[in-house]
């Protein structure tokens, strides 16, 4: 049994959460670009898009998120495609979080009043700068408080990266254990690490919900 103290344990994990930091952001990001495109595409009127995107949706918020993964990491090889455990995670996760990015978005999008459309049809304005003058600066505001939200949930979800070998917080809380034998200080550090990274988020996506409440009753 290696010898480590409690600030070399909280040294360790505190390098480690920042990889799930780094993660989390690939998703984030990742996942909102990929996610306004699939919106645009799915408001865009062709049905068959519509169809298509609506699968996707399923098949991703209709799998556990471990199984994703398991088929991006251990699948891809199959097809003579290898991936390390960092492009498996970042993919997966892109795509999982593309998906609840594009169901919420297109919430705030249907929340726009259909008049706010034809008063833009009626000034000359095509699809696109109906959209991008009239309909997403107000489905933004609104859509604001559910994705910080939502960035609570990725950052959760990327503890599940550990079980294909990604060395982030939860699997460096795995190795500290294996080698101490000390798992209640160990995991307890992990999950205050847990806590500091997603309270402020949770915070912010509350105080933000109660500004738009306060601002929709004026």
């Amino acid at each position: 049994m290696n010898e480590f103290t409690l600030w070399d344990m909280g040294s360790n994990l505190l390098m480690a959460a920042r990889w799930t930091v780094l993660l989390s952001l690939i998703a984030f990001i990742g996942g909102g670009v990929l996610g306004m495109a699939l919106l645009v595409l799915r408001i865009s009127g062709n049905q068959w898009l519509e169809k298509i995107i609506d699968w996707y949706i399923e098949i991703f918020q209709g799998t556990p998120l471990l199984m994703q993964l398991f088929m991006v990491f251990f699948g891809l090889p199959l097809m003579g495609i290898e991936v390390s455990p960092w492009i498996a995670a970042s993919v997966t996760l892109t795509l999982y979080t593309s998906a609840y990015l594009v169901e919420i978005w297109g919430g705030c999008v249907n929340a726009i009043s259909r008049g706010q459309w034809n008063a833009g049809a009626s000034l000359g304005m095509s699809y696109i700068q109906q959209l991008r003058h009239i309909v997403l600066p107000q489905a933004l505001r609104i859509a604001i408080a559910p994705t910080v939200g939502f960035l609570v949930q990725v950052v959760k979800s990327t503890a599940l990266t550990s079980i294909i070998g990604l060395i982030e917080l939860t699997k460096t809380g795995n190795m500290l254990t294996n080698s101490t034998f000390r798992p209640f200080p160990i995991y307890g550090m992990v999950a205050l690490l847990y806590f500091a990274m997603c309270f402020p988020l949770t915070w912010y996506a509350r105080a933000l919900e109660q500004r738009h409440r306060n601002n929709s009753s004026r």
